[in-house]
């Protein structure tokens, strides 16, 4: 547990962003009292905690929820961040932290006091780990780099299960999927939207999981935002041209069942990925 007069430190120290380390104190008390993190507050204290963390790309959560356990680096390149600061895991996932080559001292303590490597250090090589057992949200900063923004967090919350293995892994970090599936069996045809509101921008299917009959047509209509789209399948060699121009540029019938996984190249990161299951 920390001590007293790291308790002291956290609670008067200047965090950039936040307004204070007492803020942060007061994170770690309605963390504590708090089994799940599923309020509207603790999204809105999380985006603002994630915008304030040092992190040279656009902050995200990267998932590994059907990844291996994740380390996260401390200090690379002296940043004054960790690598990666923000990241999901499901329950009973232990995370790793190990320290990079830099003269800094450094340590990962909770904000709730659910765990805490101890006191600052700087050997390159050393490591902390922590099982984490429950769903949660876990904000967590190096003490003596909190005023400048190393500050992390882990996310941990169950995989989504729609039935389908395949489609849960492929899309499971793509707009808050859920592994909800449109059931649109016994349709002729089937329109999904490509460029629509989503993971961070136009950069969605809609819907992005759907089921079909065989002898379906699925038709894609682009909206014209988030840029360039085309379609690219990953179990069928079928697919489009990029397009940017609203309107329909791409259609294809599925005469076998199966399941069939597709994205948008040029955005496949950022999670514009779909899926169809036809039954």
């Amino acid at each position: 547990m920390p001590s007293t007069n790291r308790r002291a430190f956290l609670g008067a120290s200047t965090v950039l962003g936040l307004g204070s380390l007492a803020g942060f104190k007061n994170l770690r008390t309605a963390d504590a009292q708090t089994e799940t993190p599923a309020t509207e507050n603790d999204d809105d204290s999380l985006d603002d905690w994630l915008a304030t963390a040092n992190d040279p790309r656009t902050p995200r959560i990267r998932d590994f929820r059907f990844d291996d356990p994740p380390t996260v680096y401390l200090d690379v390149s002296n940043s004054k961040s960790f690598s990666p600061p923000a990241i999901k895991v499901t329950p009973d996932t232990t995370v790793t932290w190990e320290w990079t080559g830099t003269d800094r001292e450094h340590n990962v303590v909770a904000a709730d006091e659910t765990f805490d490597s101890g006191a600052p250090d700087d050997e390159t090589g050393t490591t902390f780990e922590y099982t984490f057992e429950t769903e949660g949200t876990y904000r967590y900063v190096s003490e003596p780099q909190a005023e400048a923004g190393m500050k992390g967090v882990v996310v941990v919350e169950s995989a989504p299960s729609s039935g389908y293995p395949v489609v849960d892994e492929w899309l499971v970090d793509t707009n808050e999927y859920d592994g909800s599936i449109t059931d649109r069996t016994d349709e002729d045809l089937v329109e999904i939207t490509t460029g629509a509101d989503g993971n961070g921008g136009n950069l969605a299917f809609d819907p992005h999981a759907v089921t079909v009959s065989t002898e379906t047509t699925i038709r894609w209509s682009w909206t014209g935002s988030g840029g360039g789209h085309d379609i690219a399948f990953e179990d069928a060699d079928v697919g489009s041209e990029i397009n940017v121009e609203p309107g329909v540029h791409f259609e294809h019938t599925f005469n076998e069942t199966g399941v069939f996984r597709y994205a948008c190249q040029p955005h496949r990161a950022l999670g514009h990925r779909g899926a169809i299951v036809v039954e």
